[in-house]
């Protein structure tokens, strides 16, 4: 791999429980971009990563310029409302106390465990990270989306897209 591809690698995960309804989402949706992986530019990976926040954390340490997390994000605005959050590449000033719950990680979890992997085991840092959210509106036990949240995966990918393009493209020279 060259420098110039190094530099522009793109890490796209998807995240959420995919037996707690519209906890799918992030899943929902890369699974959605990996259906035509044509649309996706060169250096751009898609990770199914579910409820393995552990296991991103780890992948991560391999080099990615940016990362794009698909999730749920609970902002109190109507089911399937999406935001398009820059979290940037320091990592979270608030973390739970207590014990690492492998099964619970949201983004802010799985960024300061990966900070914290950095601190101990070197790797390399995302320079760019960014959250694509859905505001949910049923997170009990079930599979599926609820309509207004499944209605909004295709729109996500969209917003997904225009991300990792931008984060691909070279700047020109004029």
């Amino acid at each position: 791999m060259t420098a110039a591809e190094t530099a522009r690698r793109v890490l796209v995960a998807g995240v959420g429980n995919v037996f707690l309804q519209d906890d799918g989402f992030g899943v929902e949706t890369v699974r959605w971009l990996g259906r035509d992986p044509s649309r996706l530019p060169p250096g751009v990976e898609l990770m199914d990563a579910g409820i393995r926040g552990v296991h991103l954390a780890y992948r991560l340490l391999e080099g990615y310029r940016t990362l794009v997390l698909v999730d749920i994000v609970d902002r109190g605005g109507a089911p399937g409302t999406l935001y398009t959050i820059d979290v940037g590449p320091e990592p979270p000033r608030a973390r739970p106390p207590g014990p690492l719950d492998t099964h619970a990680m949201d983004p802010a979890t799985v960024l300061g465990l990966l900070h914290d992997l950095h601190a101990g085991a070197g790797g390399t840092l995302p320079d760019e990270v960014y959250v694509v959210g859905c505001q949910p509106q049923d997170t009990d036990e079930g599979m599926g989306l609820t309509p207004p949240v499944a209605d909004a995966v295709e729109p996500a990918a969209g917003l997904v897209l225009g991300l990792v393009r931008r984060a691909t493209s070279v700047p020109q020279r004029s």
